[in-house]
């Protein structure tokens, strides 16, 4: 386990999770899933499959949700999350969440959404100009829905989410005053130490919606492909010109994934003094992702191949997580008096 595993305090409840708009990839896998796998075997983890969320940009288009949800699935089992450790539970199959949603909805400002700074990039970067989503635009309500249903103590980020969080623990404040005691639990941020995985081509972030992505599954070919591709110092012409380590998103992606750091060094240092080439840079890239995939590529496959077990390993983690979320959303309803009977 690794030394961030052993400083986190047991207690603490890790909820994390994905939207359901497609497979994961690289990203995904050196940001936020290969740290899952080291922290289910010592803490409460819940991982949710946002399907909800997926549709706030995605609501004339739903299958592109519910086609990946399963694809999510065989993606965590296949890196390695352990479903009798790991909560894995799907979103919309919880009604405490929507209705948690609807409660919270009513202590935000919509100018409060809108100051949002992480809202406020996302809806520029979608282009929605003014015809923004009510669903989008109110997503930070549902993320503390889902926070606050599992009470969620440290969830894992990047700093470009912190906004979410800072608002989340607002509407947690705004629930125990009204209270007039501690009815929800204010959460923690857990930051990434790693950097975001670039693009191969190195103009962007590595996601799905930008199309620019090395999936979990992708083939041998796909691979070979996207690595001979990869950017890395437009200015090294020749083998002995000496090149550039700093923006070379195959040494990017090699400080991110090769296990032997001695070696991708010594790449550096030759690199560096010229007399290596890109093709040979890149050939070790190139075996090293190919280790790293293969096992996982056919492990989904095997997963994929029997969705009825999928689905029932799903179901089995949505059950479980029911029960817990709807004591929350008790507790709530209880605030508002809208607690006279229950069906």
């Amino acid at each position: 386990m690794n030394n961030e595993a052993t400083s986190i305090s047991s207690e603490e409840k890790i909820l994390t999770g994905d939207r359901a708009t497609g497979s994961l990839h690289l990203g995904h896998y050196v940001g936020s899933l290969s740290r899952r796998i080291d922290l289910q075997h010592q803490y409460h983890q819940t991982i949710l499959i946002a399907d909800l969320q997926g549709l706030t940009d995605n609501g004339f288009n739903p299958t592109k949700v519910s086609s990946n949800i399963l694809n999510l699935m065989a993606d965590y089992l296949a890196v390695g999350i352990d479903p009798t450790k790991t909560t894995i539970c799907l979103q919309s199959a919880l009604p405490a969440l929507s209705e948690l949603t609807m409660y919270y909805s009513n202590l935000v400002s919509v100018s409060r959404l809108q100051r949002n700074p992480t809202v406020k990039n996302e809806i520029a970067n979608k282009e929605f100009g003014t015809s923004i989503p009510t669903g989008f635009l109110t997503y930070p309500i549902s993320q503390a829905a889902d926070i606050t249903a599992f009470k969620g103590t440290l969830i894992p980020v990047g700093d470009d989410q912190l906004p979410m969080i800072e608002q989340t623990n607002e509407i947690v404040r705004k629930i125990n005053t009204i209270a007039d005691k501690k009815v929800l639990v204010e959460c923690k941020p857990l930051l990434s130490k790693t950097p975001r995985l670039p693009s191969p081509d190195g103009k962007n972030k590595m996601s799905k919606s930008m199309n620019n992505c090395i999936f979990l599954g992708a083939s041998e070919k796909e691979i070979t492909k996207a690595v001979k591709g990869m950017y890395t110092d437009a200015n090294h012409l020749r083998v002995d010109d000496p090149g550039q380590i700093e923006g070379n998103i195959a040494f990017t992606y090699l400080d991110a994934f090769h296990p032997d750091a001695d070696l991708v060094q010594s790449l550096k240092d030759h690199y560096q003094r010229g007399g290596l080439g890109d093709s040979k840079v890149k050939a070790v890239l190139n075996d090293c992702l190919q280790e790293l995939l293969a096992p996982i590529r056919s492990q989904r496959e095997l997963f994929l191949s029997d969705k009825a077990e999928l689905l029932a390993t799903l179901k089995a983690g949505t059950v479980s997580a029911h029960e817990e979320t709807q004591q929350v959303l008790l507790d709530v309803k209880g605030l508002f008096g809208l607690n006279l009977f229950e069906i």
